[in-house]
């Protein structure tokens, strides 16, 4: 679905809002204070009335979108956009597209960050040949050594070849906190690991997984089979969407950034993307304005 089909499907509140009572209630609308099924809908407005527990409900009730006063359309058009754009897309871009006022566009894609981020991959996922590396990101700073990265946040990333990649944000990059995030991401039974030459990474081969490496401080880039170049490529993406959308990213907030990239980048051949992202809104608890800026 493109864009256009999206604003002739969806292009009216009680559409939407259709859509929504779908996915979120397939077997029949269900309270979501007691979960009863005897519910009736409320004539004046868009509303359903629990029998039993007497509570009104909307279908935006206790997820993402609660108490939100923004048009159910223009938060289709901003979901579809964040799932659709290639190189993410920010804030400011959804207050002049939406024409919507700039706080709230910045609390809106937050919001549908955090529902990106819902129901996260856990544990070892990665098997088969995995690549592993780490970034630095953060801005240049001014009367500092060109080795400064007292203002950089890194994050770790492994990323099975043809397969799904984990991002995580470390405190470090040492031997323990690297074998830490890999014994997390990639099963015991992976055929083989490749890495750069730091020498963090030194002893996580065992009996079924062999470690192999490029120097990429000699100007090596593939040897054989051997490379980074996927990971680095998920590196790319991450750093030109800030260099090109986001201009900034608050260590404070980064760990949605990651999330809606590792979620966007494993559902790339998705086609049901779109469908996929109103699922998790309407299952994700809400995330207010002032637990967002606390």
């Amino acid at each position: 679905m493109n864009l256009l089909e999206l604003v002739d499907r969806y292009g009216s509140d009680d559409a939407c809002r259709a859509l929504l009572e779908n996915l979120r209630w397939p077997d029949g609308i269900a309270c979501p204070r007691c979960g009863s099924l005897t519910v009736s809908a409320v004539k004046t407005r868009p509303v359903y009335d629990c029998i039993d527990c007497r509570y009104q409900f909307s279908v935006t009730a206790g997820t993402i979108m609660h108490d939100s006063h923004l048009p159910l359309r223009k938060w289709f058009v901003a979901i579809y956009l964040m799932c659709e754009s290639k190189k993410r897309v920010s804030s400011l871009q959804l207050h002049r597209t939406l024409g919507i006022a700039r706080r709230t566009a910045w609390h809106l894609s937050h919001r549908i960050r955090e529902a990106m981020a819902n129901d996260p991959l856990e544990g070892p996922t990665l098997f088969g040949v995995i690549e592993v590396d780490e970034t630095y990101v953060g801005g240049k700073t001014t009367g500092k050594g060109r080795g400064y990265r007292g203002n950089k946040t890194i994050v770790a990333g492994a990323i099975q070849r043809s397969g799904n990649v984990r991002l995580e944000r470390i405190p470090d990059v040492r031997r323990t906190t690297l074998h830490g995030f890999i014994k997390r991401t990639v099963r015991d039974e992976a055929d083989a690991i490749y890495t750069d030459e730091l020498a963090s990474y030194i002893g996580i081969e065992d009996d079924e997984t062999r470690h192999e490496t490029v120097n990429h401080g000699a100007e090596e880039w593939v040897v054989g089979d051997v490379h980074t170049n996927s990971i680095e490529g998920v590196w790319s993406l991450f750093k030109r969407s800030i260099v090109g959308s986001f201009h900034k990213v608050s260590s404070k907030h980064i760990d949605r950034y990651l999330s809606e990239l590792e979620w966007r980048f494993n559902n790339r051949n998705n086609e049901h993307i779109f469908r996929d992202a109103l699922t998790r809104i309407v299952r994700t608890d809400r995330l207010t304005y002032r637990d967002l800026v606390a």
